[in-house]
């Protein structure tokens, strides 16, 4: 009757072990699971960023063009806004400030305008692309532009594709838009140039993932002028590669 007796405590014993141990079993479990999507998390927390700034760039421009391209002045010719200064011996040019300014406020508003009416939820001012869903609730009620890309797009993952689960991606324009006037000038021929006169608009957005945000510039050159300045065909032209003249033009004698 003894050894009977002596089982059954063993097995009582196990299993008191057995539920003493269950309990941390399932603490172990969980926490290696945690720590695995925690791993995880920090391995791809570079990818969602950069994914979610190249996204961000890619609607931010597309909301910049659409804004361009509702103002109502289009690119002028170079020589509307010359004018000439007159000197003591010779006439000089300048650009017109007056239109130059006038085109960079006008682009200024429009930009300004059409990124407020999207951070708002105005769906119809936003890009229409088919990896990427808009949160028109999220935009309204906190302000941004608010957006969704399946896991699979931003780490690049053929297996997931556009079923894994999507990630929002938000970011708002930060501080103010800003605008400097650029001009290029290229040789043409022969006492001619070419010149290019435009807007470097920059926008400051902050960029804001999952546990992680990213401030990046979108930039973007808008047309103002283009066109060719003549000037008056020199007697003699050269290259500057010597003294003698390359081409020389005929002068009647008196």
């Amino acid at each position: 009757m003894r050894l009977p007796k002596r089982r059954g405590r063993l097995l009582i014993q196990k299993r008191q072990k057995r539920s003493r141990l269950l309990p941390i079993i399932i603490v172990c479990f969980f926490g290696s699971i945690a720590l695995l999507f925690y791993i995880v998390n920090v391995r791809l927390m570079p990818v969602y960023l950069d994914y979610a700034e190249v996204q961000t760039n890619r609607i931010a421009s597309e909301v910049i063009s659409k804004a361009i391209n509702a103002r109502t002045s289009n690119v002028l010719d170079v020589n509307d806004i010359i004018e000439e200064v007159p000197g003591e011996d010779t006439k000089m040019t300048k650009f017109n400030a007056e239109i130059i300014n006038r085109v960079m406020t006008e682009t200024y508003t429009l930009v300004q305008s059409h990124l407020e009416e999207a951070e708002a939820g105005n769906l119809s001012g936003l890009p229409k692309y088919d990896n990427i869903e808009y949160d028109a609730n999220a935009m309204q009620e906190d302000g941004g532009i608010v957006f969704f890309v399946p896991l699979g797009q931003a780490t690049n993952l053929p297996l997931l594709g556009n079923l894994g689960p999507k990630i929002p991606i938000r970011f708002h324009v930060i501080g103010k838009i800003n605008t400097n006037v650029e001009t290029e000038i290229k040789e043409f021929g022969i006492n001619n140039a070419l010149v290019k006169v435009q807007i470097l608009l920059s926008v400051n957005v902050q960029v804001i993932v999952p546990f992680a945000t990213k401030s990046t510039t979108v930039e973007q050159r808008i047309p103002v002028a283009y066109g060719m300045l003549k000037g008056t065909v020199p007697k003699i032209y050269t290259n500057g590669g010597g003294t003698t003249p390359s081409v020389e033009v005929p002068i009647k004698l008196e």
